[in-house]
C-alpha cells in the first residue's frame, strides 16, 4: 500500500463525509455530489485493490497479517457501493447520513490498513 495514496484516499473520503453531513443537516436527500463523492471513494479503493495486488511483486508486500488486510479492503470497496444502493432507493435526507457514516468509516479503515501495511 502506497503511504500517500492511502492519505488521498482518507482525505476525499473525509470530503464526502463532511459533504454528505452537511447536506443531511440542510435536509437534502442525496444528490450528484454525494453520490459522486461515493463512486469516487469507491474508484479509489478499486485502484487500491490493484495496487496491493501489484505492491508485492514490486517488492513492497505487507508486513502485518495480508489476511486481515485483505478484508479491510474488500469490505471498504463495498461499502460505498452497498451505500450508494441504499442512497439511489431511498432518497430522502436519511440517504445522506448513511453516506456519510460509510465515508467515515472508510477513513477509519484505510488508516487502519495503513497500520497493517507496515
Amino acid at each position: 500500500m502506497i503511504t500517500g495514496y492511502g492519505i488521498a484516499l482518507m482525505v476525499v473520503a473525509g470530503l464526502g463525509a463532511v459533504l454528505s453531513f452537511v447536506e443531511t443537516a440542510r435536509k437534502r436527500g442525496p444528490n450528484d455530489f454525494t453520490m459522486g463523492a461515493a463512486l469516487v471513494t469507491a474508484l479509489m479503493l478499486l485502484a487500491q485493490i490493484v495496487i496491493s495486488i501489484a505492491a508485492p511483486f514490486a517488492g513492497n508486500a505487507a508486513t502485518g497479517d495480508p489476511l486481515e488486510f485483505w478484508m479491510y479492503l474488500i469490505v471498504a470497496f463495498f461499502l460505498p457501493v452497498g451505500a450508494g444502493f441504499w442512497a439511489l432507493v431511498d432518497r430522502t435526507r436519511w440517504a445522506n447520513l448513511v453516506l456519510g457514516v460509510v465515508q467515515v468509516s472508510i477513513v477509519v479503515m484505510t488508516y487502519r490498513m495503513l497500520v497493517i501495511w507496515g
